[in-house]
């Protein structure tokens, strides 16, 4: 009997060793034939396409100096023009709102009435950083950057999934700006195998080994046809280490939205 068992054990373990190299050899044969191109065009076909999006969400923020926020939220975008963010506490009032542009932050924090209105180069001078608006709508909607070039990119199999590494992307010069810095990214994405939809990325800036941010896509929902993440999670690693965990619900695409934001004329702005 125990001779029986192991020879199931033997041929099973067989079978899934020989089900997965298959399934490997299926999924990197394309790239034999024309590597990384393959990928990019995948990825952009799956890119989710909008020129609205509204979403209610929660949103867990952690940090490594025992910080931990719990708030509802409320998240609108026009595709490369406005991101708009409304923040609240579990069933309370609303206690801050973020206005986003291509040129410009603007936030008001109701609880201590102060307010934030200046461009993005305060942005990356305080966080050493080049974050800009490209980057903050490719996170939040799970898109590849669309201000960078896909020159660099090397394809490979990681896992059972597609994997893009640059080990140099630049922003395209019709991006760059005056102020703008030669800093350029270090990129890793992660695509999953049928749908070539994002499910993780790993970004750091050539460098500054400490600044690193990763991001992870789960629960996948359908939209007019197209597959959006309702899961995101993103790491950020610098002078502080921080977790985000936001969950959507009540997601909808291309309703048409307003993008309300006023500073009281009490606040007090933030210097």
């Amino acid at each position: 009997m125990n001779k029986w068992i192991a020879l199931i054990v033997l041929i099973a373990f067989t079978l899934a060793i020989t089900s997965c190299r298959t399934k490997r050899a299926l999924i990197k044969a394309p790239l034999k034939e024309r590597g990384e191109m393959f990928l990019i065009e995948k990825m952009n076909t799956a890119e989710t396409k909008f020129d609205y999006f509204n979403s209610r969400c929660t949103i867990t923020l952690s940090t490594d100096r025992k910080t931990k926020l719990d708030l509802k939220g409320q998240i609108r975008i026009k595709k490369d023009s406005i991101i708009w963010i409304s923040l609240s506490p579990a069933f309370g009032i609303e206690v801050a709102r973020m206005i986003v542009t291509v040129d410009s932050v603007r936030f008001i924090n109701r609880l201590d009435k102060t307010y934030f209105d200046d461009d993005f180069s305060f942005i990356k001078t305080a966080f050493s950083s080049t974050i800009d608006f490209d980057l903050f709508q490719a996170l939040l909607t799970g898109n590849d950057l669309s201000w960078y070039d896909d020159d660099n990119f090397k394809a490979s199999v990681d896992a059972m999934e597609y994997r893009l590494t640059a080990a140099q992307r630049n922003k395209r010069k019709r991006y760059l700006k005056q102020q703008d810095t030669t800093k350029f990214l270090v990129q890793s994405i992660w695509l999953d195998p049928e749908t070539f939809k994002i499910r993780r990325l790993h970004i750091k800036e050539f460098g500054d080994e400490n600044i690193r941010l990763q991001a992870q896509y789960d629960r996948f929902q359908t939209l007019n046809g197209q597959l959006y993440p309702s899961s995101l999670k993103f790491e950020l690693s610098g002078a502080v280490k921080a977790t985000i965990q936001i969950e959507c619900s009540r997601m909808e695409v291309n309703s048409t939205l307003s993008f309300p934001f006023r500073i009281p004329e009490t606040f007090s702005r933030i210097q």
